[in-house]
């Protein structure tokens, strides 16, 4: 009777909510659009007209004159980074131009020295820092969202969202479009084919106009952004400013409908016993799978997918798991949930698929119409990761029980580049039920200034035995959560404001927000001052800033202070320092500490990438409530070996000193090695090795003085496009401890097969 009656209380909770979702968005926001709409004064954007075309064209890195007859032409006579608004260092030739199924774009990139193109060979969304060119496309002519489509010398591609209302540019967004580049003995030309079923854009017969821009990158001593139109430093706003093309009447997403049947295949064995039983082989795991993508209308996408193949084919990044406050965090890396994830971005993140671990099947719905942005997934997950926060910790594990999970995100834009919003998420399984409901929004208000804000609320309800083990509350239980930031970016100045009030019994069950319990303020200033084309110097920055964190019965949790500085230089070099001090409460102890940290980057060649973090200073041994010194080190170093081979060192170093000695010295390196034979084949080894040595003595409880762990990858990528793709790989980890050395605890082969049908 009891189980019946939690489970109906969570069942009302998500309906309450949903309820309460529907009404809002139900709601048009005319009289806050009139209260708070404001125009910003900028300059008259370039109108393009973008011609049609029936010529056909070979996507192969020529630019056949007789194929673009008929295309605009343009040239990027702008240098906007780190030049402001100078003349371009060297000439870049582009064409655009469309039939009824493609956007065409192509681009002769002129450069005195051709054998000084930075250009490799790799994987799609990693030639950031090579030569390459491209477009920008924002579709609805809203300066809110964009999509970018840029390609290296060698055909590589790389697409992005970018969401200049959240301020985020993400290479999540995978497109299906062609490309083609080669190096010539003036520069290099690129051509690229866009494919209408692959954008969003509004349904209509009659004439569009969509923002746009053509970009280059011309990375030599310094990255060089060239530019079809000048930017202003003082408009925080890169949307608002870019040039526009009108035409495209008739244009049709045709069906759009993508289908991609998948087969994955996997094969592990553990050891019954560890570190000295045998290997026990667990049989082939082999399971077909489907997903679906729908243009129900050009700006309206419908997903499904049933059997997903979530397993990732990327290890995690390397983190050391050691003297950590709060929960670690790894970011999200599965395709399906990647597609459209901007559409779910808020001020706090509510909205953390990872925690959606193991579902049967899921549903996406992601498009915009007219000022409307709509996002609503739902899945019914076999597995249920809780994250329990605190104050001044936080807890994480997984429990076998269903849940279904849903989220529903809806935006209204206003004015020149504002914007309001709603988020709806709920989880709901067998005795426990978690739901968030709130309002966000953005307001720009002048050229350089924006107040950002989220408000919260939560309801939740554990099963009774989650609740006592973890110490959280029992029955039914509520709380509340607030954001806001003020902030002004401009050329010279920047400063902000910002206020967080975070419940203690607030709990987004499908987002990720270790630290609950407290209320934050901070406030900061910084001032640039920028080099001319005859400094040694880019830029250079100073400022400063206050933080003061306080639980919710006003217990200070954290006062700091901190003092910073930057520099750009020669050989695209980057040094920042920070320096500062605070005071702070653990587990009824006050801190005072003092600290410093730099970090410093420099890529001398085309080929070489060096960086280097470090820190020293005052800090808190969490295990045993007790001050300590410590020093970070966290160098990497990156090199091409010609066209094909990229190899990467990244390591950590941590060491620990309390009044009683050493407490611990770990390390963690990864090795990356990429062969990559072609833009659409590589192979791949990772090796992570972490170590730790602790000194017992020093320790309230029971530590292993020593521990260390291996991880080995290597994979076999073939990807005809982003869907259409053959993995293979084997993985491999190895545990070891004092007693005995790294022994492997288990091994797996992964298989899978993708193919995607566009009809």
């Amino acid at each position: 009777m009891h189980l019946q009656h939690r489970q109906r209380a969570g069942a009302l909770g998500l309906s309450l909510i949903l309820s309460l979702a529907s009404a809002v968005l139900a709601q048009e926001p005319v009289a806050l659009e009139e209260a708070l709409a404001t125009e910003s004064e900028r300059r008259e954007a370039v109108l393009y007209a973008v011609p049609s075309t029936t010529s056909e064209v070979v996507v192969d890195g020529e630019i056949d004159p007789a194929e673009w007859r008929s295309a605009l032409q343009l040239e990027l006579p702008y240098e906007t980074r780190p030049g402001e608004n100078i003349d371009a260092p060297v000439e870049t030739e582009c064409y655009v131009m469309h039939d009824s199924s493609f956007f065409y774009a192509g681009c002769k990139a002129r450069d005195p020295d051709p054998s000084a193109i930075r250009a490799h060979l790799s994987d799609r969304d990693r030639a950031f820092n090579d030569d390459f060119v491209g477009i920008v496309l924002d579709t609805f002519n809203d300066e809110r969202r964009a999509v970018e489509f840029f390609v290296n010398p060698l055909g590589v591609q790389m697409d992005l969202f970018n969401d200049d209302v959240g301020g985020n540019e993400t290479e999540s967004w995978d497109a299906i479009w062609e490309s083609a580049g080669r190096v010539t003995e003036e520069g290099y030309e690129v051509e690229m084919a866009i494919p209408f079923h692959q954008l969003r854009f509004p349904k209509t017969d009659e004439k569009q106009i969509w923002g746009f821009d053509v970009v280059r990158f011309y990375p030599r001593s310094q990255r060089h952004r060239i530019a079809l139109q000048p930017m202003d430093r003082d408009i925080d706003c890169y949307l608002c400013q870019i040039s526009k093309l009108e035409g495209f009447e008739g244009i049709t997403a045709g069906r759009n409908l993508e289908i991609v049947p998948t087969l994955t295949a996997g094969r592990t064995e553990q050891r019954d016993e560890f570190p000295t039983g045998d290997f026990v082989d667990g049989g082939v795991d082999a399971e077909p799978g489907i997903t679906v993508r729908w243009g129900v209308t050009p700006n309206l996408t419908l997903g499904g997918t049933i059997n997903p193949d979530f397993s990732q084919v990327e290890a995690d990044v390397a983190q050391l798991d050691v003297n950590n406050q709060f929960t670690l965090f790894f970011p999200e890396r599965r395709p399906f949930f990647l597609e459209g994830a901007d559409f779910f971005d808020t001020p706090l993140n509510v909205v953390f698929t990872r925690n959606v671990s193991d579902p049967d099947w899921g549903t996406k719905v992601t498009g915009k119409m007219g000022k409307n942005a709509v996002g609503v997934f739902v899945a019914r997950d076999k597995a249920t990761t809780l994250l329990f926060p605190g104050s001044q910790g936080s807890d994480l594990d997984s429990f076998d029980f269903e849940t279904t999970d849903a989220v529903l995100r809806y935006r209204r834009d206003f004015g020149d580049s504002s914007a309001l919003g709603v988020l709806v998420t709920g989880r709901d399984g067998s005795d426990y039920t978690n739901g968030v409901v709130g309002i966000d929004g953005l307001y720009r208000f002048g050229q350089s200034d924006s107040i950002r804000f989220q408000m919260l609320s939560s309801s939740t309800e554990y099963p009774s035995a989650i609740a006592s083990d973890f110490d959280q509350p029992g029955g039914s239980f509520s709380d509340q959560a607030f954001s806001v930031n003020y902030g002004h970016s401009a050329r010279d100045w920047n400063w902000r404001v910002m206020h967080q009030d975070i419940g203690e019994n607030f709990r987004a069950d499908l987002g990720f927000m270790p630290r609950v319990g407290y209320k934050f303020t901070l406030g900061g200033i910084g001032r640039t001052f920028w080099g001319d084309e005859e400094d040694w110097y880019t830029r250079i920055g100073v400022g400063s800033d206050w933080d003061l964190t306080e639980d919710q019965n006003g217990q200070l949790l954290e006062r700091e202070f901190e003092i910073r500085g930057h520099v750009g230089g020669p050989k695209q070099s980057f040094l920042w320092v920070n320096v500062g001090d605070r005071t702070r409460f653990f587990d009824g102890v006050t801190f005072e500490e003092s600290f410093g940290s730099t970090w410093f980057e420099i890529q001398p060649s085309g080929d070489l990438w060096l960086s280097l973090f470090a820190r020293v200073g005052d800090d808190i041994d969490f295990a045993n409530t007790q001050a300590g010194d410590a020093l970070v080190l966290e160098p990497s170093i990156t090199y091409n070996f010609g066209l094909h081979l990229r190899t990467s060192v990244e390591h950590t170093f941590v060491r620990m000193n309390v009044e009683g000695g050493r407490l611990f010295e770990a390390n963690l390196s990864q090795l990356r090695v990429v062969y990559q034979f072609n833009v659409r084949m590589f192979v791949r080894a990772i090796f992570q090795y972490s170590s730790v040595e602790r000194d017992p003595s020093l320790y309230v409880d029971e530590v292993d003085p020593e521990s260390e762990s291996l991880l080995t990858q290597l994979l076999f990528s073939y990807k005809l496009n982003p869907q259409t793709v053959l993995f293979f790989g084997y993985t491999d980890n190895r545990i070891g401890e004092q007693s005995f050395g790294l022994t492997a605890s288990d091994r797996s082969l992964f298989f899978k097969l993708g193919y995607a049908w566009n009809l």
